[in-house]
């Protein structure tokens, strides 16, 4: 069917991002690194992302693929929030350790065997402390061994289309085979970051478990940033000797939201200090725009004996890209490339056409558009009575 050019030349102010709720590319689109810029210059890889649009600001070797030691337990946090959010799990629910999750050595909270905690405290002792001993907990809490788990792992890794990714165990601790990359770390780190709540844990300074036992464990957050660094709330540190001082941060200031990533760094103060000038650059010199809120209506598509005449295309939530703060905001536009009309039946995430969006005469970004919902055939009757409703219209 050809397909035709719906301008979408309202007064909606100013870029796009993907639209999760209509159905989009994944595809992090690439700012790429800045003439002259060196944001990372100890880092053995490193990567600056802004976490809305999944624009990348800045990279260096980006993609090596390299041992992520305890970052490896933001998927861990992220297969635990969705199976929150699936009705799986609950906050409240009971954890119980086996003598193999407490067996875990490096970065513990000293789980013992039998010791049960709830789902919160756990997520404390995986986000705050970096616990080895509770991330396996949680492990065998949703897959029932660790083996399943870890599966689960590297089948989400395969689901976001990372391609530097495999895990071998839940935690990071250090194993054959078992390595990331800045690029994945950050595409991971956005998806986690989607689940808001999750800051709650990852962001707080400090905290305890078994407060009111007769042995309370003060927990201290390896992420000093988010003490130090004003809208610094996450997400989780890494050591171990081969993987070297590794990272992955956000800070929020203003409508905008960074995620960087550092690996191999040599010590916790110089990781500390580029991953903040990362976030400075990104402050100091970009900001987002806003072109569609929720609710709004992005255009309309005709369907051809479909049991709605018309299909409406809602944006779902807030969208907005990433631009320099220099950009004119004239030269942003967006366009909607869909077919004229088409043909029921519709399913509901089928591919209708492309969001377009420019910055004078140049591509910025393109998004799939799908289908909200699904639209069926109408029956005979139906089309019988749209075809005699128009032939005794009266002008």
């Amino acid at each position: 069917m050809k397909k035709t050019i719906l301008a979408l030349a309202l007064s909606f102010g100013l870029s796009t991002v993907a639209l999760p709720y209509l159905g989009y590319a994944e595809e992090a689109p690439k700012g790429g690194q800045a003439p002259g810029v060196e944001l990372a210059a100890n880092a053995r890889s490193a990567i600056l992302m802004d976490a809305d649009t999944g624009t990348v600001i800045y990279e260096k070797n980006s993609h090596d693929k390299l041992p992520p030691a305890s970052i490896t337990k933001i998927m861990t946090m992220l297969l635990t929030m969705e199976a929150i959010d699936e009705g799986k799990l609950k906050m409240t629910d009971m954890v119980r350790t086996s003598e193999y999750a407490a067996s875990m050595g490096g970065s513990q909270i000293f789980l013992e065997p039998g010791e049960e905690m709830t789902v919160n405290e756990m997520l404390k002792g995986i986000a705050m402390a970096s616990g080895n001993d509770a991330s396996v907990a949680m492990a065998e809490k949703i897959a029932g061994t660790e083996q399943a788990f870890v599966q689960m792992m590297n089948d989400k890794a395969q689901e976001l289309g990372l391609k530097d990714t495999h895990f071998v165990n839940c935690n990071g601790l250090p194993a054959e085979n078992h390595y990331s990359s800045a690029h994945d770390i950050a595409v991971i780190s956005r998806e986690l970051l989607k689940h808001s709540e999750i800051t709650k844990y990852t962001g707080s300074y400090q905290d305890y478990l078994r407060k009111d036992s007769e042995k309370p464990f003060w927990l201290v957050n390896t992420n000093k940033l988010v003490r130090f660094y004003t809208g610094a709330d996450g997400l989780k540190t890494g050591y171990t000797s081969e993987a070297k001082f590794c990272l992955s941060a956000t800070a929020k200031n203003g409508n905008l939201r960074a995620i960087a990533v550092v690996l191999g760094e040599p010590n916790t103060k110089t990781r500390n200090e580029e991953v903040s000038k990362m976030f400075d650059y990104m402050f100091a010199q970009y900001s987002t725009h806003t072109i569609f809120n929720p609710g709004d209506v992005m255009g309309t598509v005709k369907v051809n004996k479909g049991n709605t005449k018309e299909l409406t295309l809602k944006a779902g939530q807030t969208y907005s890209v990433l631009t320099k703060k220099n950009a004119k905001a004239a030269d942003i536009r967006h366009e909607m490339v869909v077919p004229k009309e088409i043909k029921a039946p519709v399913q509901q995430g089928q591919v209708l056409g492309k969001l377009v969006v420019y910055e004078g005469g140049k591509v910025l970004k393109e998004f799939e558009l799908k289908s909200p919902e699904t639209v069926g055939k109408a029956g005979w009757w139906k089309l019988f009575k749209r075809t005699t409703s128009k032939l005794f219209l009266v002008d």
